[in-house]
């Protein structure tokens, strides 16, 4: 059985790997933010917004399902929902709101499910709304793991 201070490594390394996704993803958002949004993109503005909306799909995917899960194995608090752990994470001081964390995933549920081409302007905006929620929240995290975790 693992020791914490195994597990406790393991959150530096997911947040190393979530720090490297961040990075690309702020990269990324900030490039399609000086394309705009509008009626019909090119082929290579096209790509640019495929490349954001797998990004921040990823983003999202490594914080809800990898660091904010790693976090509650520390803690020992067993969340089995995604809703209860939101809520809990909200509670903790983890994040900026449980809502918020719902609706990213729900919107990376979109875009990993059902891309619909004609709601692709949408969904950009969703990403460009919900961006700021999702890093600041990301930093939220960080900081409580450094607090928390780093002397253990």
């Amino acid at each position: 059985m693992k020791q914490q201070k195994d597990y406790i490594e393991l959150l530096s390394n997911e947040l190393k790997l979530l720090e490297n996704s961040v990075a690309t993803f702020v990269a990324s958002c900030e490039k399609c933010k000086k394309i705009g949004l509008k009626k019909d993109y090119n082929f290579e503005e096209l790509e640019s917004f495929d490349s954001l909306t797998s990004k921040f799909a990823r983003t999202s995917d490594i914080f809800t399902q990898k660091i904010l899960k790693t976090i509650f194995f520390i803690l020992r608090e067993n969340t089995i929902t995604f809703i209860d752990k939101v809520n809990l994470a909200e509670k903790l001081c983890l994040i900026t709101s449980a809502d918020d964390l719902i609706e990213i995933r729900d919107l990376r549920n979109l875009i990993a499910h059902e891309y619909i081409p004609e709601n692709i302007i949408g969904l950009f905006q969703d990403i460009f709304n919900l961006s700021e929620s999702l890093l600041k929240s990301i930093e939220m995290t960080k900081t409580y793991c450094l607090s928390f975790f780093s002397e253990k």
